[in-house]
Order: structure tokens, then sequence, then C-alpha cells
């Protein structure tokens, strides 16, 4: 990761945000403390697969059973 100050950014902004758009990420530092990060954009979120954590998740049969009642007693403050 490249940090440049804010005089530098500001002279070389067509060329950081060239390197931005080929994957690098770019800190802008103001007194040496960093103060904002230049990063690429992603164009298109990944496609959602449904189905794709098939066999990886476990619901219980009884999920959504009554709780016993002291716990119930305990998430209500009695």
């Amino acid at each position: 990761m490249t940090v440049v100050n804010v005089h530098e950014a500001k002279t070389h902004f067509s060329k950081l945000l060239a390197r931005a758009a080929l994957g690098e990420e770019i800190i802008i530092a103001k007194a040496n403390k960093p103060v904002a990060k230049l990063v690429p954009i992603q164009s298109k979120p990944p496609a959602r697969q449904p189905g794709s954590a098939k066999g990886e998740v476990w619901i219980a049969p009884d999920f959504d059973a009554p709780l016993p009642d002291e716990i119930l007693a305990d998430f209500e403050g009695r």
C-alpha cells in the first residue's frame, strides 16, 4: 500500500487514479497522518448463487421451539 501526502496527491492525481484502477490501494496523508484511502471500485458485485451453502449449514429441527422458562425469564428481566 502506497502512502502519499496531499500535495503529491493533488499534483499526480491522474496517475494515482490509474494505479487505483489497476487494483492498488493508496493512502492519502496530511502531516504524515492517514486521512483517506483511494481504492478501486468493484464494477459489479459477484452474482449470488442460490444453494451455494448447501450442506454447510445445519438447523436443528426444534430451532423455533419456545425457550425454557428459566432462559426466557433472563431475557424478560424476571
